[in-house]
């Protein structure tokens, strides 16, 4: 018999009905050959459907946990989900917030996406008595963590419905503790949680996706009738445009329109005496990784 193509649909379909994560109902509907009601007892004889007869409630309310090291030499972000904006703001949730941040802390570089879904790992033991307690299905959908490289920083917005962390690389300890710098971590970080970038530099942007943003201003213009150098002038004319939208030191500053993030950055840079740049970033907004 031929293996049934196990699509994403089916997934969050089964996801959405036991609370399970991703890889686990992946790996049952692949087991049970496509057939949900097999692959709900799979995940029930596994002790996984924990929020089985929640069927069809989503966990995409929630908070972003965040935690930086006093030295600001590492930082985590995590994305804990529920069902209501109100179990969200109680103690016990609040409580869960910080045992997940810690767990992550514990496990270092450890802790990946096996790991936090991992029916026998920290994570899950974690949140599944906070189930039981709270009657809401719940689930850590990801993390981010940065260490031992650079500079992290953090801005929370919306009362913890987005977190942003950013990494700066270059910086002296003395350069630190002055004021123009902690002003530029701030400033970059909610440029971020605002204007919700993608790259952090024009390098960075991945060959076939400019090759398709290309063919896609090129198909705009096929019947134009231009001659070929000119519609390659009005393709990187656009591709400028592309950039200030998902490249951060494009982008325009919220602060102020009439400069760069980049120039913001050479600015503070030239004023710290010290060659600032962000090393990466990351933006985590409650609900869209389930979207």
């Amino acid at each position: 018999m031929a293996t049934m193509a196990i699509t994403a649909d089916m997934v969050k379909k089964l996801r959405d009905q036991t609370g399970a994560g991703m890889m686990e109902c992946k790996n049952a509907l692949a087991e049970a050959n496509g057939d949900f009601e097999e692959a709900n007892t799979i995940l029930r004889k596994r002790g996984l459907a924990s929020a089985a007869k929640k069927a069809g409630r989503t966990a995409t309310e929630g908070l972003i946990a965040h935690r930086v090291a006093p030295d600001h030499s590492s930082g985590v972000l995590a994305e804990v989900n529920c069902e209501s904006d109100f179990v969200a703001r109680t103690p016990d949730f609040q409580q869960l917030m910080q045992s997940v941040l810690t767990e992550i802390e514990r496990a270092g570089d450890a802790a990946n996406e096996a790991w936090l879904k991992d029916p026998q790992g920290p994570i899950v033991k974690h949140v599944a008595p906070v189930i039981a307690k709270l009657g809401e299905n719940m689930a850590v959908s990801r993390f981010v963590r940065y260490a031992g490289k650079a500079y992290v920083g953090q801005y929370i917005h919306q009362g913890g419905k987005i977190g942003v962390m950013v990494e700066l690389g270059g910086v002296t300890p003395d350069a630190v503790k002055r004021e123009e710098f902690q002003t530029l971590v701030k400033e970059i970080a909610m440029q971020i949680a605002a204007a919700n970038p993608t790259y952090t530099s024009r390098e960075s942007v991945p060959a076939e996706i400019l090759e398709k943003e290309k063919r896609i201003y090129r198909a705009q213009m096929e019947n134009s009738g231009k001659p070929a150098n000119v519609l390659d002038k009005i393709v990187e004319g656009k591709l400028g445009s592309f950039y200030k939208q998902v490249v951060l030191p494009d982008q325009e500053s919220i602060r102020d329109p009439k400069m760069t993030v980049k120039q913001v950055i050479d600015a503070a840079a030239k004023a710290l005496g010290v060659p600032v740049a962000v090393s990466r970033f990351a933006r985590l907004k409650v609900g869209e990784a389930a979207a």
